[in-house]
């Protein structure tokens, strides 16, 4: 078996850190949290940063990614079918519901957020796409778990953090929340993972009947939650986004 390139696999590892947690890192928290010497950290960040894929801030001489992997990264989700499949359908639905809408799949033992349509309102927003959000607390996460069996098993494997009071965290209790989700269809997300923020969120399936995604709205509690429920037009909404995605994939009805 071939050996993997040692070089490559520090600069991928360099990039996973620098997308993650605190954006901006300097050469010695880079080399540190990687167990680098400063050189060879500094040297592989001089090429990162020469291809484009690493920026470095002028005042301060921390390191953040750079464009470049943008614009990567939109090349795959421009040929990405279930993005491409979702771009009117999530437009709508953000337009109908006035809130955010969220496209997300299963990556690397979370929900990794391919697609953000903005809240169609005059507020500041940040794009999320290319965010990770976990997997037992989250809309988007608890119904990848329900549908998907990788995803289940995933979540069974990683910790079940308490992001608040109201997360579920216990592997009974969790459990049965998804059977909830598969009996209902679409599963809820009402300050489990950050404190006023609520969110609904329904499968996508492909021409396999194999779940490939989920869609959510979120937004603040007071608006997405009504007496204390969801609100049941938000509810359906979503629902028949899900649906609709997953006829152009060739699912066909659900």
């Amino acid at each position: 078996m071939a050996k993997n390139i040692q070089s490559l696999e520090r600069a991928a590892a360099m990039l996973r850190l620098l997308a993650g947690g605190e954006r901006r890192l300097g050469l010695s928290d880079i080399a540190s949290s990687l167990g680098l010497a400063k050189g060879t950290a500094h040297g592989i960040l001089r090429t990162l940063q020469a291809e484009g894929f690493v920026e470095q801030e002028a005042a301060s001489g921390r390191y953040q990614l750079g464009a470049e992997l943008l614009r990567l990264g939109n090349s795959y989700l421009d040929v990405h079918e279930l993005r491409a499949r979702a771009l009117v359908w999530t437009d709508d639905l953000a337009r109908s519901s006035g809130e955010s809408v969220h496209l997300g799949v299963l990556h690397l033992q979370g929900v990794l957020i391919v697609h953000h349509v903005f809240r169609p309102d005059d507020s500041r927003q940040v794009l999320e796409v290319g965010a990770m959000q976990p997997l037992h607390s989250t809309a988007l996460g608890k119904v990848l778990s329900a549908y998907d069996p990788v995803a289940h098993s995933e979540v069974l494997q990683v910790p079940r953090e308490g992001f608040t009071p109201r997360t579920v965290t216990d592997l009974k209790e969790f459990e049965t929340l998804l059977d909830t989700t598969r009996a209902k269809g679409w599963a809820a997300d009402v300050e489990e993972t950050w404190d006023g923020v609520a969110s609904v969120a329904a499968p996508i399936h492909d021409r396999r009947r194999m779940p490939v995604g989920a869609v959510a709205i979120t937004g603040a509690v007071e608006r997405v939650c009504a007496d204390g429920e969801l609100r049941s037009e938000l509810v359906a909404a979503v629902r028949d986004c899900a649906r609709a995605v997953s006829r152009d994939l060739g699912a066909g009805r659900f």
